[in-house]
């Protein structure tokens, strides 16, 4: 029996879960960090590396190695528990952050970014199997709801750190400087996860195959994105096997009948890719945005994330205050606040737009993920038996990498075929269009009447 399962409802912060609850807010906001300040400093390091042509590549080959570390770390949770998953992650985490920050070369970067691909990915999957095992359940919504409050400290202050770090001294130390907080938390860490038991209950032989699937789908995206960015009669091959080697993975990574959202398990599963994806491939073309067509420094365009990190968090508060009212009306709300922001953002792709309209939209987008992210997480491990929680939350992040990293792509191939990063207006417009319709498709599949499980009841 589980600890969740002995425990009725309690605060985060009792002597039984306050060290499990300390340990998981600080990798959360480690990685709340980096990804902020990464996003900043994007423009300024891949200009440095002569790279803008793989402008889009950082965030592509983090989403694909994470893809692939989400089906690992699931597998490994189910099997060990989530402790070994944690010293795992961070680990990969620190070796990203100290190869791209001592990068010379656009090559390098994408080795680090990799490494902190495989970090995250694994972090991810075992946090989530942590507060499965850890939390009763009417206190899993508020434990979720705290990853969403360890973004405000990055939030208030990453962006901006990271901007002033690019423009006065090097966006090198976006990286290096987290190495030291990165073995402060691990070292912090300690305490709560020797708490887990090394073994998750009821262990079970998992479907074959998966590993294998996980890296064709990073394989099959990655061909998508080159052959898409680079068109020639070669890359279009490239681009047909790509495809084949993704569709049937896929298949295999997901639970049956995810792609058709049947409801339950598996439109929770593919309404998480698209909110995911579609917010995603916004997000890392806002400072590109603000500062090749209105001029912002990289301290100022910074800025929307850092207000829109803060929405996140301050949205999430309501579905964890809210133990007992169905999650899905928190998903189609956050699905309707997303499509408003990216619509919003159309406003700011032109050069006669306002640039400063980016805090509004992008404020609304993040309090639509702040409202349906950790809700659809609450309804993944509702759905989920014991011995089913890893490879669950494992799906529940291969559905968020897949669809972030191929929406992401499709940004890079507007960019590469349409636009370019000194003038990324046409394509900025078709993308932030193309994403308010995603976010609509989300909440069409998540009406009512589609998200009923067996039974006619809803979760």
């Amino acid at each position: 029996m589980t600890i969740a399962e002995q425990a009725p409802k309690s605060s985060l912060w009792t002597v039984q879960y306050r060290a499990v609850s300390i340990g998981m807010t600080l990798l959360v906001t480690l990685v709340a960090f980096e990804n902020l300040g990464v996003n900043t400093a994007m423009p300024r390091m891949v200009a440095d590396l002569q790279g803008g042509a793989l402008y889009s590549w950082p965030f592509t080959v983090f989403l694909v190695t994470s893809l692939i570390a989400n089906v690992l770390a699931g597998r490994l949770c189910d099997q060990r528990g989530p402790a070994f998953g944690l010293y795992t992650g961070v680990v990969l985490f620190l070796a990203g952050l100290l190869v791209a920050g001592m990068a010379g070369s656009m090559q390098m970067l994408l080795v680090g970014r990799a490494l902190q691909g495989f970090g995250g990915g694994t972090i991810a999957v075992a946090i989530y199997v942590m507060i499965a095992f850890v939390y009763p359940e009417r206190s899993q919504p508020a434990a979720f709801g705290l990853l969403s409050a360890a973004w405000v400290l990055p939030s208030l202050v990453g962006p901006a750190v990271a901007g002033f770090l690019t423009e006065h001294a090097s966006w090198r130390w976006v990286f290096l400087g987290l190495v030291p907080l990165a073995v402060l938390g691990a070292l912090l860490l300690l305490p709560a996860v020797r708490t887990l038991p090394s073994r998750a209950p009821e262990p079970q032989p998992v479907r074959p195959g998966l590993a294998l699937a996980a890296v064709a789908a990073a394989v099959g995206i990655a061909a998508l994105t080159w052959a898409a960015e680079h068109p020639s009669l070669a890359t279009l091959l490239l681009g047909v096997a790509g495809l084949v080697v993704l569709l049937p993975s896929l298949f295999r990574l997901f639970p049956k009948g995810t792609l058709a959202a049947r409801p339950g398990l598996p439109v929770t599963v593919l309404a998480r890719g698209l909110l995911a994806g579609a917010y995603t491939a916004i997000e890392v073309y806002v400072t590109l945005t603000l500062t090749a067509v209105h001029g912002y420094s990289p301290i100022l365009a910074g800025l929307p994330l850092t207000l829109g990190a803060l929405a996140w968090s301050a949205a999430a508060v309501l579905p964890a205050r809210k133990p007992d009212l169905s999650r899905w009306i928190f998903v189609r709300w956050g699905f309707g606040f997303l499509a408003a922001g990216a619509l919003g953002m159309l406003i700011v792709a032109p050069t006669w737009g306002w640039g400063w309209f980016s805090f509004a939209a992008w404020s609304l987008a993040s309090i639509g993920m702040g409202l349906a992210y950790s809700s659809m997480s609450v309804l993944t491990m509702r759905f989920s038996l014991p011995h089913e929680q890893g490879a669950n939350a494992a799906s529940l992040q291969v559905s968020e990498r897949v669809f972030s990293a191929l929406l992401v792509g499709i940004g890079g191939v507007l960019l590469s075929l349409l636009a370019s990063p000194q003038q990324p207006t046409t394509a900025m417009a078709i993308l932030d269009s193309g994403m308010a319709g995603v976010a609509i498709l989300g909440a069409f599949l998540v009406r009512p009447a589609r998200v009923a499980v067996p039974g006619g009841t809803t979760t």
